[in-house]
This record gives structure tokens, sequence and C-alpha cells, in this order.
């Protein structure tokens, strides 16, 4: 049975193979876009099957009215794509409030206006499934990244509460967390700049160049393979609540757990003086 999909940031990157994919299977996708142009090869290539909106994720009345125009469209939402996204790259201090926010209000207030605007269509059908693109960012910090990783890892407790409160009604959640695929479409594609400081610092040059040869070194992943790997999960009666999509960041991630479980582990004393009760045998 072929599904309909809703799609934020279809324009290009991961979330326009998203779009692709279903599509090329007999799908019909709801692709937004800031900008109805860049899908007018989807809608030459598959007619029909693709309906374009027009669509910036912080208008919240924008998002609860394309979503309502897909739904009344399509008859059905089977498959929400939260991808919009971009990342923004500088140092905590070099921060600008409006970049903070600007970074929030897309990836966070975004993706949650969607989610608002999609689940009464959803409980009422009693099942969908919702998908929600972070990052390996979402799940460890990086130097330079404090913003972006602030956003994702917002996404990422948002979207495990999400899971819980839904489960009930058929809904369905699964949290991408992509890894070494360049399609993001950043703000501030340009580790070596100096951002907002008066006088550059060196020690945050230092942290760029480093950064800037880690991301180097990462292999590219294929979107289109990326795309595939997605309709598995939409196809799965069970699909997971995460998955990492690539396989470059796996074993950093396992170190960064292990060391996060043997610091509490380290610490336990103080935990329990912080608490107020202590072991007798520590006592």
């Amino acid at each position: 049975m072929s599904k309909v999909w809703f799609v934020t940031g279809s324009s290009r990157g991961l979330g326009r193979n998203f779009v692709e994919a279903a599509l090329s299977r007999g799908d019909k996708v709801a692709a937004t876009a800031r900008t109805t142009t860049s899908l007018d090869q989807l809608t030459a290539a598959y007619g029909e099957a693709v309906l374009p909106l027009k669509l910036d994720v912080t208008d919240k009345a924008a998002v609860f009215d394309a979503v309502k125009r897909a739904a009344e469209h399509f008859g059905r939402l089977d498959v929400i794509v939260n991808n919009a996204g971009h990342a923004q790259v500088g140092a905590i201090e070099e921060l600008a409030e409006q970049d903070l926010r600007d970074q929030l209000e897309t990836n966070l207030f975004g993706a949650v206006w969607t989610i608002q605007a999609a689940l009464p269509y959803l409980r009422e059908q009693h099942g969908g499934h919702i998908i929600q693109l972070s990052s390996a960012a979402g799940l460890m910090a990086f130097p330079l990244s404090g913003a972006y990783s602030a956003s994702k890892w917002a996404l990422e407790a948002l979207n495990e509460s999400l899971a819980q409160e839904v489960a009930d009604f058929g809904i369905k959640v699964t949290i991408i967390e992509p890894g070494g695929f360049a399609t993001r479409d950043d703000k501030n594609p340009d580790p070596l700049n100096n951002g907002h400081l008066a006088e550059p610092d060196p020690i945050y040059d230092g942290l760029r160049q480093r950064i800037a040869a880690f991301a180097d070194k990462q292999p590219a992943g294929d979107p289109a393979a990326a795309a595939q790997t997605l309709l598995k999960i939409v196809d799965s009666d069970h699909p997971p609540l995460r998955v990492l999509f690539g396989q470059g960041f796996y074993p950093m991630l396992q170190q960064v757990y292990a060391d996060r479980l043997k610091t509490w582990a380290d610490w336990q004393d103080l935990s329990a003086q912080a608490h107020g009760h202590l072991d007798h045998d520590n006592r």
C-alpha cells in the first residue's frame, strides 16, 4: 500500500533524496521548500504524485496551513519527515544572540510546529510515522558546534518524549542521526571564519584548524543510499527510536557513552552526598 509523505526541506540534500526515493516507488509526497521553483523537476517527473508547497518552517501559521493542505489534498498523512534545518558554526563566545535564536527557530521550533500540526491527523487515523532528522552532533558535542548541537540535543529529548506520548495511538517515532553526509546548508560553512569576536583568538583559530582537518577526513555518505534505508525503516512494523546513518561516528559514540558512564560511576560517592544519603559503609 502506497504511503503519503510530508517532507520539510525538500529542495536539496537528504530531504530531496528522501522525496525522490518515495516517489520513485509509487508513494505520494507533499514536498516543502522555501521556494517551490526548486521542486519544479519533481512535479515535471512525477506529476500529481507530488504536491509542492512553499514553506518556511519558522512560520508557525504557514506550517499548520501546509500540513492541512497536504492532508486535504491526499486524504491522509502517513510519514512526516522533519528534515529542514541548518548548521550554525562558531564558538559559544562568538555567537550573536540572533544566530542562536535563528538556529533554534529553524531546527527546533520548526520541527515542533510540524509535529503539532500533523498529530491530529495521525491520531484520527490511529497510525503514522514521524521521522526526525537529528545528527551525530545530537548525541555528542564538538567545539564550534554549540548552537547546532543544542538544537539537535533538544530534538533528541523532544522526540523521545513524543514517542512515549503517542505510542498508544499507533504512531511511531524515529530519530535519524546522520554522520558524514556533506549535505547541510550551513549558514557559516567556513570553519575558519572568525565569527563575531572583535579580535581573532589563536586558541579558537587552532580549534577551527583541527575541526576543519577532522571534517575533511570524514567519508561522505551517499544520500541516495540513505534514502533507500529510510524506506526500509518506514516499512518496518517495529522501527527503531534511534538509528545512525553512516558508520563513521559509531566508534566515537561508543567511547563517549562509556566515558559518561564511567564518570558517573567514579563520582557516585559525591552523588550520594549531594542527595544527603550515604551507604553505611561509606559513612
